[in-house]
């Protein structure tokens, strides 16, 4: 579920340092109502640290900062002994740099060189996603980060995820077996979009009945309304919600 919501929300950076050496820190960073998520997630893992960023004008975030000795040691580590990786094509290069820096022992910045190879496993098809061990919890982490619970303003039920990965979102189509086309948002972003009670009938049973991680923060709020507005609406009124699967 962590490393769909970092695809998602977080990201490693590399950065100079003024006396020309390598920082490497993963920050997921939030929205400040999403501040207990991040400390659910560092009591968890116990390391990281959160800092909140209030603005005036515009939205205030909170980060958690995981630093180089911590990602070195622990949470790379966990990463490689779980057979874990990330699945976004950003996500994973930042990945790749951060673990050949580690490796090779490469301190300086000057020193980074221009092509590093990757070691995740190359994913061909969108069945390659589908028979990916943590699959299904990924999806769940990468909706905190990315997913939308609508109702749109004809009463119609929706659910949303959005990001350019054309092959990933052909994953999902294969994990809610919809036959929904993936939309392509303003020519910049692949959308996955459903809404025919059959398919938000597969949604609610993805993160209701399907014994996966929970939703977490303020998306599971989101979520809890909008099963709440299905319930009563006459379109989705007769599908199976929780607490009255029976």
């Amino acid at each position: 579920m962590l490393v769909g919501l970092i695809d998602g929300d977080g990201y490693i950076s590399a950065t100079k340092t003024p006396k020309g050496y390598i920082r490497i820190n993963l920050i997921l960073s939030l929205n400040i109502r999403d501040l207990p998520l991040l400390e659910y997630i560092k009591s968890i893992l116990e390391i990281g640290n959160i800092n909140t960023y209030p603005k005036v004008k515009e939205k205030s975030t909170c980060k958690l900062v995981i630093n180089s000795t911590d990602l070195k040691e622990i949470f790379f580590p966990l990463l490689v002994h779980h057979n874990l990786f990330f699945l976004t094509k950003i996500r994973q290069k930042q990945y790749d740099k951060a673990i050949f820096l580690f490796m090779n022992n490469i301190n300086l910045y000057s020193d980074i060189p221009t092509n590093i190879p990757s070691n995740i496993p190359k994913l061909n098809s969108s069945e390659d996603y589908i028979n990916l061990p943590f699959f299904s919890n990924w999806i769940v982490g990468f909706t905190i980060a990315e997913g939308s619970f609508l109702i749109k303003s004809n009463n119609e039920g929706c659910f949303q995820i959005q990001r350019m990965n054309l092959l990933l979102f052909q994953a999902f189509k294969l994990k809610f077996q919809t036959q929904r086309k993936i939309g392509l948002n303003r020519g910049l972003y692949n959308q996955f979009s459903i809404s025919s009670k059959a398919d938000i009938q597969k949604v609610i049973n993805f993160f209701s009945y399907s014994g996966h991680y929970p939703l977490l923060g303020y998306q599971l709020i989101r979520y809890q309304n909008w099963l709440f507005n299905l319930r009563i609406s006459k379109r989705y009124a007769d599908l199976i919600y929780p607490n009255n699967k029976e």
